[in-house]
């Protein structure tokens, strides 16, 4: 319970009475304080009684899913059973893995009707994270205090990693031009068919075709293109470094899940490999919407690992989980002088058979530091630092592009269009 104004008035008006009584050294004055304390006291009473017969309630209603930076609709609903209007005042809860304005709400509530405050929250983390219990407390209908209500249900939510926007899902408005091209090959589709020239397989010929015009006809092959990619998703201590909102492996696992969202939908192969010190978990290369449904779910249940991350076991596990030529995508650091090296060594054992591609985060604000002007000296090591740092990432980014590694350094809003317009670049290419 807490006082409200009207409560406050009337010990007010106790305090003066039973001073001015007492300087009066009137007798019956100095009883008079125990009118307004007698009002306050039976107020609160009457109030308490009709709290108790409220049978107010507050009810959470979380959205289904929830995508990892996505922002989600989170509504808080009061009821009560009393015949008037009822004040309620809400504090908000949220796991602290989802950001949700906690700030106190103010919720006027009817009789025989609902009241509905609605927050946004957006998740940060991926996993399952209980949600907690919001508590409300009730406005007295004489004004008098504020009651505490029943805290609402919990419930429980899982952060999934997120998918590609509405307007993304057309291929055609998604790839712009890398939609599979039709090419002559050695493939099972009929591209087309024409004269019969010298040296043409017989399995080229179509016999129907040749009994119709009663001249030999061969067929052209349409060149299967479909790309076999393999993400390899660093969980390593670096992992849990800030990245924007949220850390670098959540990052990395929205990149890796929309990455392989498009895949899917221009029906190449994709697998996953998650890897710290050792490899944690690999998934073939798959196609369609099943082998997407597994990739995601096992992107949900990734957690940072507490030792260094090791890409050379990485690649050896690579190398066993796909035969022929694929792309493989590696979302990890390249701010580590000491990782940038085993990270040359990894890409040496994928390389010629295999196309590397790495994919890394800078920092925005240690960007922001080493351009920013000098105050005082403090300033000047830390601009000094932050130079000393985008060289380093610089520097290794120089490196394996050296070794003919396609790498990319982008900051976290930028990373995930970096790496969908590389892939997109190297179907059209057709570097794989």
């Amino acid at each position: 319970m807490a006082l409200r104004q009207n409560a406050l008035l009337l010990l007010l008006l106790t305090a003066l009475t039973a001073i001015a009584g007492d300087w009066s050294r009137h007798a019956p004055l100095t009883r008079y304080w125990c009118l307004p304390a007698a009002l306050l006291l039976l107020g609160l009473a009457y109030e308490a009684w009709t709290v108790s017969r409220a049978a107010s309630r507050l009810e959470l209603q979380l959205p289904p899913r929830w995508y990892l930076g996505r922002a989600a609709p989170v509504a808080f609903e009061l009821r009560h059973a009393l015949p008037r209007l009822l004040r309620f005042e809400l504090a908000p809860a949220a796991p602290p893995e989802v950001t949700l304005d906690r700030a106190l709400a103010t919720v006027s509530v009817p009789a025989g009707a609902s009241g509905r405050w609605m927050l946004t929250a957006t998740a940060r983390r991926l996993g399952r994270f209980p949600w907690p219990q919001s508590r409300t407390r009730i406005g007295g209908v004489l004004g008098l205090a504020w009651w505490n209500g029943q805290p609402s249900g919990g419930g429980q939510i899982q952060v999934l990693p997120d998918i590609l926007r509405d307007n993304e899902r057309s291929i055609g408005a998604l790839t712009r031009g890398a939609q599979p091209m039709q090419r002559i090959g050695s493939g099972s589709e009929v591209l087309q068919l024409r004269e019969y020239q010298p040296g043409d397989a017989p399995r080229a010929i179509d016999w129907k075709a040749t009994a119709r015009r009663r001249r030999l006809i061969s067929r052209d092959f349409s060149e299967d293109q479909h790309l076999e990619i393999l993400i390899a998703l660093d969980a390593g201590r670096a992992s849990g470094l800030a990245a924007g909102d949220s850390d670098r492996l959540a990052l990395y696992a929205n990149v890796a899940a929309r990455l392989a969202q498009r895949a899917t939908l221009l029906d190449d192969r994709v697998g996953l490999l998650i890897y710290a010190d050792r490899p944690l978990a690999a998934l073939a290369p798959g196609r369609g919407v099943a082998a997407l449904s597994r990739l995601r779910a096992c992107l949900a249940e990734i957690a940072v690992q507490p030792g260094d991350s090791n890409p050379e076991l990485a690649a050896l596990r690579v190398r066993t989980l796909v035969r022929q030529r694929s792309l493989v995508v590696m979302l990890t650091d390249l701010d580590d002088g000491a990782a940038s090296g085993q990270l040359r060594a990894a890409v040496r054992l994928l390389l010629p058979k295999h196309l590397p591609f790495i994919a890394s985060v800078s920092s925005e604000r240690t960007a922001a530091l080493a351009n920013a002007a000098a105050q005082d000296t403090l300033d000047v090591y830390r601009s000094l630092a932050a130079q000393e740092y985008c060289q380093a990432q610089a520097a290794n980014v120089a490196s394996l592009r050296a070794l003919g590694v396609a790498a990319v350094s982008a900051a976290p809003a930028e990373l995930d269009q970096a790496v969908l317009a590389a892939y997109s670049s190297f179907r059209q290419r057709r570097r794989v």
